[in-house]
């Protein structure tokens, strides 16, 4: 099997063969060639042609598929099929099928149907995954192993219970531990035996914050337990193997998927945005997000784009159709950004299921339409770069920032877990600001790195903390090294005010960075849904804010009652702002432009064109318009809908 590597760069998309009769699959593999395709994944959901019956397999079907791709030199992602089980496999195992927080067994009829504790889906998966190693382990088609498809399945079945307090005695040591970490004198919920201990299933009200994180954590840990089962499966049958799974995005996942990083052989991820208009800017969060991960897990920042959609954005359950363009423009600042590819969701649109109106670089018209000329236009892109060595970009150190960003973005997916529970003052969205903060960057020209709690952070200028409800003691510690050893960090809201346990520190918020901020939060005050304040400084200030002193800081912009509202303090040979409520975007831009100018962390672009999104690479300065005008920069002409590379100084442009 050719390792990853060797493998240029991933163009294709999910194949689904087995929903389609030989004459169709023949075609598609010329389509594909005409394409530019130079990989696609196949087996996603084949369980039940696999397996059709307990250990009765059928790999007739897929020898012909992946003997096909190879004689096209078209790559395979091959996936183990685990995500969705057979019907046969939850008849026989009722108790392996997910059960609901109010104790609804689902049934089989769509995917996702097992819990991932129950040890018949375990076994079951291992046979299938050890199966498909046993046969195509050494199938030159195959490139990379993709095992299941976008964990996240949730259930609070006994299986999962009796793994729970597994779990919990692993991570507290005994019921005396747990009660403390957990609270549980409140509400006389404090536990006396193992065995009282359930997962949060529904009750009559709130649930104990603690206990659901907790609970978060284990799904993790639970699922990424069954991810490694199957690896190690491939892995003792061709240890050279690639293996990895894709990330699905989202704050209802309980995946915390920096974590996972470091048990992938390649981070790849699933983007959805859930805006037309806010695509480009969703779309670079997710590229950066990923290769922070990618990076902090010392894989060089190098990730993949393993699903998008071609041709539409879902926006509040309507599809939006991309514009002409955007095809491209989207996948190259993808790969501009660190991916290895761009992979799409699906190759052939199809005939019936649920998802028979999902878009496919082959949609139900046909080859011969807009789309499929924009997927073969890119393609043939794509195929040039390659052979010009300005496709890939080199690997950084392991662990250390991704230059040539500046400044950098902290995203904790668990903070956002202990964030998003029912019992706040005020529903905080906190992937939300996180992107907030970063789309403010993206718009001014910065290049921007997303990092996660154990990145490396000391080669950054700028580090924006947005909303770090949940901080621990050794998080607080490291910001405040970074300060001291010259970082601006700028701190927003609702930073510092619990521990790893959702256990509030006391003595005044922002809790672990209270010190290091000079202020002391007394009150919360968030605002309804279109309240606003304007600041002594003429800033517009909504959603949040709050009642603080500042008896150590200075204060850079009053509420208009004359309270602190953005503060500055130095320490050692930096400087921590603290921002403690919502800023409008001109607001952030404002202050974000402030502090990156005292900071030293220039953009890419000075005066970026509202609408134009640039990206730097060793091979030069991309740049994407997103608009409808044409924008003159740097001397050159950028026509709408355009992605160019430029030259780098002092150089012929390769593009």
């Amino acid at each position: 099997m050719a390792a990853v590597p060797n493998h240029p760069y991933f163009y294709g998309a999910d194949w689904n063969p087995e929903q389609w009769p030989e004459s169709v699959r023949a075609a598609d593999l010329d389509l594909m060639r005409q394409a530019g395709v130079t990989a696609a994944t196949v087996g996603v959901f084949s369980w039940s042609r696999l397996e059709p019956a307990p250990g009765a397999y059928d790999f007739s079907w897929l020898d012909r598929v992946l003997d096909g791709l190879h004689a096209a030199g078209i790559g395979a992602v091959l996936a183990t099929p685990t995500a969705s089980p057979p019907p046969w496999f939850t008849l026989a195992h009722p108790d392996a099928l997910a059960q609901r927080r109010d104790g609804v067994r689902l049934v089989h009829g769509s995917r996702d149907t097992y819990c991932v504790n129950a040890p018949a889906y375990r076994a079951a998966s291992r046979g299938v995954a050890a199966a498909l190693a046993s046969r195509y382990a050494h199938h030159p088609a195959v490139v990379l192993w993709h095992v299941h498809n976008e964990y996240g399945t949730w259930c609070f079945c006994d299986h999962c219970a009796a793994a729970f307090r597994g779990w919990l005695r692993a991570r507290h040591g005994d019921l005396a531990a747990l009660n403390e970490a957990w609270c549980t004198d409140f509400w006389s919920q404090r536990y006396g035996d193992w065995a009282q201990v359930l997962p949060p299933r529904a009750t009559q009200y709130l649930t104990n914050p603690a206990h659901e994180l907790d609970y978060r954590r284990f799904l993790s840990d639970s699922l990424l337990a069954a991810y490694a089962e199957q690896r190690d499966v491939i892995k003792a049958v061709a240890p050279e193997a690639q293996v990895t799974t894709n990330f699905v995005l989202g704050g209802w996942v309980p995946v915390d998927h920096a974590r996972w990083s470091g048990q992938v052989d390649m981070v790849a991820i699933d983007h959805y945005p859930s805006s037309l208009d806010g695509a480009p800017a969703q779309s670079a969060f997710a590229a950066d997000a990923a290769r922070g991960w990618s990076a902090a897990a010392g894989h060089g920042g190098e990730w993949l784009l393993m699903e998008h959609a071609p041709a539409h954005v879902t926006e509040n359950g309507v599809q939006r159709r991309k514009p002409p363009g955007m095809l491209a423009r989207i996948a190259l600042a993808h790969i501009a950004r660190g991916s290895r590819g761009a992979m799409y969701f699906q190759w052939r649109a199809g005939r019936g299921g649920a998802e028979q109106w999902h878009s496919a670089l082959v949609d139900h018209p046909g080859p011969g339409t807009r789309l499929f000329r924009e997927a073969t236009a890119l393609g043939t892109r794509l195929a040039d770069l390659e052979r010009k060595g300005t496709f890939l970009t080199p690997s950084v150190e392991e662990g250390a920032p991704l230059n040539p960003s500046q400044v950098a973005v902290w995203f904790d997916e668990v903070c956002g877990w202990a964030i998003g529970a029912s019992h706040l003052p005020a529903p905080v969205d906190y992937q939300g600001i996180v992107e907030g903060w970063h789309r403010a960057l993206w718009r001014r020209g910065h290049a921007v790195d997303v990092v996660p709690p154990a990145a490396r952070l000391g080669g950054y200028r700028v580090l924006v903390v947005p909303a770090a409800y949940l901080l621990t003691d050794t998080s607080a510690r490291r910001l405040a090294e970074y300060v001291r050893d010259g970082g601006h960090l700028v701190v927003t809201y609702l930073s510092g005010i619990v521990d790893e346990h959702a256990r509030v520190r006391t003595g005044g918020h922002p809790g672990a960075l209270r010190d290091l901020l000079g202020v002391r939060v007394e009150e919360f005050d968030p605002l309804s849904a279109g309240e606003s304040l304007v600041l002594d400084s003429g800033d517009v200030a909504a959603a949040w804010t709050e009642h603080l002193t500042a008896p150590d800081a200075a204060v850079l912009a009053a509420y208009p009652d004359g309270r602190p509202a953005v503060t500055r303090r130095e320490h050692g040979a930096g400087v921590a702002y603290y921002v403690s409520c919502g800023l409008d975007d001109a607001a952030t831009a404002r202050l974000l432009a402030a502090v990156c100018a005292a900071a030293g962390a220039e953009p890419l672009v000075p005066d970026l064109p509202e609408g134009v999104e640039a990206v730097a690479t060793p091979q030069g300065l991309w740049l994407f318009n997103h608009t409808d005008l044409v924008h003159v920069i740097g001397g050159r002409d950028v026509a709408p809908g355009e992605a160019a590379l430029a030259a780098s100084p002092g150089a012929p442009s390769p593009d």
